[in-house]
């Protein structure tokens, strides 16, 4: 579908529960334009205020933004700077869009390694949303799947020493409930602007059965008529879960 056509409208029964984005391309935005790094990220910023607003009007009820992961903080000390400052200025300024929209902020990460001012504006910003219910916003911050995994299962050993858990009786929905996500959906599309195809250390084990698209779009010039044709492409996806096309759709009732 060409970018400037009007997708049509999403069939509620088909639009993905949980929509988590790999957002990339920010740099290479820049570049292309001989701009400053910094500028196509603060155009990235731009892009998800208008995606967030997007996918509540698609109906997408959970959106995940990898917004900053643990190998981030090895880019050059000024970017990683300029990205905290771009993260504070985001919180600080979205938390009336937020609370107007009814939209709940969540994180997923070790967000307590942030800097100071940014975890000051990040719990203002989850204080004034926590009650909101019905859509979810969710920022992946110095976040990586493997350090997940690695303090899920520090946390569930504490619990078998505990008493809390019996290892014998372990199963994926009692491991589940000490990653980050625990109290989410797993996410049933995954998108990566940028044309890059790899998933990035991102939602490794929530990601199992999720459907995914890749586009060539770079982030900034990711719109809402984007994220409508991917919604578009995933409700075209047949989603099995290790059945059958057969088990999946009831046969066909025969001719009278």
């Amino acid at each position: 579908m060409p970018s400037s056509a009007r997708p049509a409208p999403a069939d509620p029964a088909k639009v993905p529960t949980h929509v988590a984005i790999i957002m990339d391309g920010n740099g290479r935005w820049a570049r292309q334009r001989s701009l400053p790094r910094i500028e196509g990220h603060r155009r990235g910023v731009e892009t998800v205020r208008e995606i967030v607003d997007a996918a509540r009007e698609i109906g997408i009820r959970c959106l995940t933004l990898y917004a900053f992961s643990v190998e981030n903080w090895q880019r050059p000390a000024d970017e990683v700077g300029a990205l905290m400052g771009l993260l504070e200025f985001f919180l600080k300024r979205e938390i009336k869009n937020l609370v107007k929209n009814r939209v709940r902020l969540r994180t997923i990460g070790r967000t307590h390694e942030l800097p100071g001012p940014v975890q000051t504006q990040l719990q203002r910003a989850l204080d004034a949303t926590a009650h909101f219910t019905e859509y979810t916003l969710v920022l992946a911050l110095n976040y990586g799947a493997r350090t997940e995994i690695v303090d899920a299962a520090r946390a569930y050993a504490a619990a078998v020493a505990a008493g809390r858990e019996k290892l014998n009786d372990s199963s994926w929905a009692t491991f589940g409930r000490y990653l980050y996500t625990a109290d989410l959906p797993d996410p049933d599309l995954v998108i990566r602007t940028s044309g890059e195809t790899r998933v990035s250390n991102f939602l490794l084990l929530q990601a199992a059965y999720a459907e995914f698209i890749f586009t060539p779009v770079l982030w900034p010039d990711f719109t809402k008529a984007r994220l409508a044709e991917a919604v578009a492409a995933f409700a075209q996806r047949e989603r099995r879960f290790g059945l059958t096309s057969e088990q999946v759709k009831p046969a066909a009732p025969p001719a009278k």
